[in-house]
């Protein structure tokens, strides 16, 4: 059963207070130097910037973020564009839901949503891209694994991205790619979300920190695969996860998280950049 938005938000906020008052120490300056921090939707407000839009991604890569993440829907004529919502309504106000309409129109009336090609165009090999595969149906699943591994096909997996997604089983249209590419995302069913990752050889996993336990990362280590968490919006909740050996970062703060962590390191001495 989905978790209303209004009440996971709040739950979200409430762990986010409680992580921040135990103190966690400053890791090791060669583990924080190679920190990977992946900017969420890039740095916006929704107001000014919007998600998921070049303005909000030219910020973040522009200041040496080491990755970005963003989502990628389906238009009418099965066009990935970068969006997060179905409609436009939470961002345009309108009711246009974007399986119902092509790119060509898409782009006449909301200019701002990017098409896939575009941002990999001007992203792909600056920072590591973490594409988010929004489950869409589609009659003909192979159209979609053409498009998407011809837009991709001038980057290398894992180097450069990899496919992420709530629902993995939309991971099985596609095979231009290596399965260690591919990294589901877990919610509140953690263990189940692993499992399947081990049984498939993903990558590994991404999950919320609080609920991705330490014994949980050491069984993605002990076989090879990769753990991230989010969302990372405090420094002392980074050295928690810095100090667990988590390999990526989000947040949605991920500029001021950056900032932050360079100066702590500068103040202790390790006078050299986080990783970018």
């Amino acid at each position: 059963m989905a978790i209303p938005v209004r009440l996971e938000k709040t739950a979200l906020k409430i762990i986010d207070t409680v992580y921040r008052f135990p103190s966690y120490p400053l890791p090791d300056p060669a583990v924080a130097r190679s920190c990977k921090i992946i900017s969420h939707r890039g740095e916006y407000d929704n107001r000014q910037v919007l998600e998921n839009t070049l303005d909000a991604f030219d910020t973040v890569t522009a200041a040496g973020i080491w990755g970005i993440e963003f989502d990628v829907r389906w238009t009418r004529d099965a066009k990935p564009v970068v969006i997060h919502d179905g409609n436009m309504r939470r961002l345009f106000k309108s009711d246009i839901d974007l399986h119902r309409i092509r790119l060509s129109e898409l782009h006449a009336s909301h200019a701002q949503i990017p098409s896939l090609e575009t941002v990999i165009g001007r992203y792909g090999g600056r920072v590591h891209l973490m594409i988010e595969i929004k489950a869409t149906r589609h009659p003909e699943p192979h159209i979609q694994n053409q498009i998407l591994g011809t837009v991709l096909a001038g980057l290398q997996p894992e180097k450069d991205y990899h496919l992420i997604s709530l629902d993995p089983a939309v991971f099985s249209a596609f095979d231009f790619l290596p399965s260690s590419a591919l990294l589901p995302i877990a919610q509140l069913d953690v263990a189940g979300c692993s499992r399947l990752a081990r049984q498939n050889n993903y990558g590994g996993i991404l999950g919320h920190y609080a609920l991705v336990s330490d014994q949980r990362i050491q069984k993605h280590r002990a076989v090879g695969q990769r753990v991230g968490t989010g969302f990372i919006n405090s420094l002392n909740c980074l050295f928690r996860e810095m100090n667990r050996k988590v390999e990526w970062v989000f947040s949605d703060r991920a500029l001021a998280l950056q900032s932050a962590l360079e100066g702590r390191l500068s103040s202790a001495g390790a006078d050299h950049p986080v990783k970018t």
